[in-house]
């Protein structure tokens, strides 16, 4: 096999191995082969007395290469084996000292090959970390049984359990790096820290036998259970963050060696699970997103944006301003009067304070950041911004004036872009003249936190304008999903279903609260109750009139919510909805609320039906969810969504549907068309239109065709 690792010695007689996979020098089996040969060269070589291992090109490495956990059953042995056969009897006990010279990044199987060494050296800013359980597995390459030796037994847990890295900075303070240099003098240091240990440290101690950051097996046997009950109270459907503590558990009760052991075996286990495969698929689902046939393949570069407007500071407009300013934008936000700008500016100082309090922003950053955002009450601002974002409420006629006043101030350049979730955008645009540069740029609420922009693009929005708001997602680290014009576009429209039909089951005879907690128990952040709550009765009411206008054949029509509205309640907004909040919104059942469920089906004669009022979990999650799906194969159909994937990924960081489950269509094929088809089927004999199968459902049922599948041939 060709060498990929370089080995130099240097007249000191220290090896210096380079790790060379660009751009980010991941570790596929071949290259870790490749590495296992340098070492052993090395060490078998009169001329060198002490070893450094770094990565070329100022990275160190990645980690594995995600793409082969989906390999043979051989290599996954073997890259198992390593664990114990390569970094435990080659690396650590070697004769000779090894040093690890890290910068860029060090990640999963990357910091594993530096914990292996006897020595750490780092940049300030490279990143440390494991982020193996985002991808429902664990360290494979001992990193279960070296990272509590080092850094002890709850930091260890932390640092797995949480896959977050640290800077160089912050892993000095842990133990994890022996110390810090520049990045110009690294490998220098790194070389003579190895003639250091070589001369004056001798035996030295591997990482795999250090004891002394470890607890007594009394107080890690406390530690480790209280882990468990955390780990399953965040995360009750996951399993591998429980293994990974059993793993490590084994090690500090039965030795490391039997640690690895268990390791290499939970791994390759892990590397076949249901939750694996889905999270792998997340993984390249979000880094797809990207790609759109037909505009990213054209050769336009991105045009620079530096002042971006923004309509309206409620809290939607409030969110998409803090979003900007963090990301260093300069921004005008621009209300009707005094009071409501005071107003949204001072929502955007709250979200900014809340970022110190979590420490995503240092407090001496905090005035500059702030300074970036001006109050406007006119246009006159407008005539040099790059980008506006109107952010007003839900009226065609308000958002059609703005779009005519835009028109009129902004340059001729500037993208003109809606946070409208529902309306079409060609009905916010119809007697402009500057079609092109319209476009839909979608957040969800809350605007600042959540992950997903929604780019919605008419028929005539110019490739230029996607790639540049693209670009803008980028910097601002939101991850773009572009989607073609609709009624609702890609998120809403998916899952309009989701409150619909759970509004219907409760019309019928079942639970609001059961109803919330089985969705919540699937894995959903909230059920559609809590969720209509959330976002207000007002708005869930005009989402539904453009529902309804415009899917009257599939659209349930209650009458449950305005009854609600006939009461003063609105919603968390109001402290009464569905839920009762106390002065801190927390909610809580509200016994009230079923008189006013029988009335709205005294309103709408409606009849208990008993099936409904006895269904399982199991039953509840499919009736709300299969109707999403549903929803979901007439986007593919209409060509609203370019790839399945993506709405996989807007499922996901939109919604809050667990990306343990792969997202909507992901899941929709681990159970399979056929058997969606039909439940969907016979609901809609008892249940009516809103749970008839689509026709492309349907045809991907007959032929037994996996709805990703049959997306990608689309292409």
């Amino acid at each position: 096999m060709k060498r990929r690792t370089g080995l130099e010695v240097a007249a000191d007689g220290v090896a210096i191995i380079s790790i060379s996979n660009p751009p980010l020098n991941l570790l596929s089996y071949e290259e870790l082969l490749s590495l296992k040969g340098s070492i052993e060269e090395a060490l078998q070589r009169d001329d060198v007395k002490a070893i450094v291992v770094t990565g070329a090109k100022g990275k160190f490495s990645g980690g594995a290469d995600v793409t082969a956990f989906g390999g043979c059953q051989g290599i996954k042995r073997k890259l198992g084996n390593l664990s114990i056969e390569f970094f435990t009897d080659i690396f650590e006990a070697a004769k000779k000292p090894l040093v690890a010279a890290i910068d860029g990044i060090a990640l999963g199987g990357g910091l594993e090959v530096a914990m292996a060494c006897h020595a750490r050296i780092s940049t300030s800013t490279a990143q440390l970390g494991s982020p193996e359980l985002l991808y429902g597995i664990i360290p494979g390459l001992g990193g279960t049984q070296r990272l509590p030796r080092l850094v002890g037994l709850t930091t260890a847990l932390e640092f797995l359990l949480m896959s977050k890295p640290v800077t160089g900075d912050k892993a000095l303070s842990l133990g994890l790096v022996d110390a810090i240099a520049p990045a110009n003098e690294l490998v220098n240091t790194a070389r003579w820290h190895a003639l250091d240990i070589l001369e004056y440290r001798k035996p030295w101690v591997v990482s795999l036998y250090k004891t002394e950051k470890l607890e007594s097996l009394a107080e890690a046997r406390i530690i480790l259970k209280l882990a468990r009950i955390q780990a399953e109270k965040q995360a009750p459907n996951l399993k591998h963050p429980l293994v990974c503590i059993d793993v490590i558990e084994e090690g500090i009760v039965y030795g490391p060696r039997a640690g690895l052991w268990k390791e290499a075996e939970a791994l390759q286990a892990l590397r076949q699970s249901d939750t694996c495969r889905s999270l792998v698929h997340f993984f390249f689902a979000q880094r797809g997103t990207i790609k759109i046939p037909g505009i990213t393949d054209m050769g336009l570069e991105p045009r620079r944006v530096n002042k971006v407007a923004i309509i309206g500071g409620g809290l939607m407009g409030s969110g998409i301003a803090t979003v900007f300013i963090l990301s260093n934008y300069h921004v005008i936000l621009k209300e009707v009067n005094e009071d409501f700008q005071l107003a949204g500016i001072s929502r955007v100082k709250a979200n900014l304070q809340n970022h110190v309090k979590k420490g995503k922003l240092i407090q001496g950053k905090l005035e500059k950041t702030i300074s970036l955002l001006t109050g406007v009450l006119n246009f006159d601002s407008f005539r040099d911004v790059d980008l506006v974002r109107e952010a007003v409420f839900e009226n065609v006629s308000l958002k059609q004036q703005i779009f005519a006043n835009l028109e009129k101030y902004c340059p001729q350049h500037c993208i003109l872009a809606t946070n409208t979730s529902t309306i079409d955008l060609n009905l916010i645009g119809e007697r402009r003249r500057s079609q092109n540069r319209i476009v839909g740029a979608h957040f969800f609420r809350p605007a600042h936190i959540m992950p997903l922009l929604e780019i919605v693009r008419t028929e005539k929005t110019s490739p230029q304008v996607i790639v540049d708001l693209l670009n803008i997602g980028k910097k601002i680290r939101k991850t773009p999903v572009v989607v073609r014009n609709c009624t609702g576009f890609a998120v809403n429209r998916m899952f309009f279903p989701y409150t619909q039909a759970a509004i219907l089951l409760v019309e019928r005879g079942a639970d609001v609260y059961q109803i919330d907690q089985a969705i919540m128990k699937f894995g959903m952040p909230m059920g559609p109750f809590r969720m209509i709550d959330l976002v207000g009765f007002g708005v869930a009411v005009a989402g539904g009139v453009q529902v309804i206008e415009n899917f009257p054949e599939r659209s349930h029509k209650s009458m449950l919510i305005p009854v609600l509205q006939e009461e003063g309640r609105g919603g968390e907004s109001t402290l009464k909805g569905f839920y009762v909040y106390d002065d801190k919104r927390k909610a809580s059942p509200d016994p009230e609320l079923l008189k006013y469920i029988k009335k709205a089906r005294s309103i709408s004669d409606v009849t208990i039906d008993l099936k409904l009022t006895k269904l399982s979990d199991g039953d509840i999650v499919e009736m709300i969810l299969f109707p999403v799906v549903n929803e979901a194969c007439r986007i593919l159909a209409e060509g609203i969504a370019v790839k399945a994937s993506d709405l996989d990924i807007a499922s996901v960081m939109g919604m809050g549907f667990p990306a343990y489950r792969g997202g909507i269509i992901f899941w929709a094929d681990s159970l399979g068309s056929r058997y969606i088809y039909s439940k969907l089927n016979d609901w809609s004999k008892t249940y009516g239109e809103l749970f008839k199968p689509c026709t492309y459902l349907a045809e991907r049922a007959s032929k037994g065709t996996s709805l990703v599948e049959q997306a990608k041939s689309r292409l």
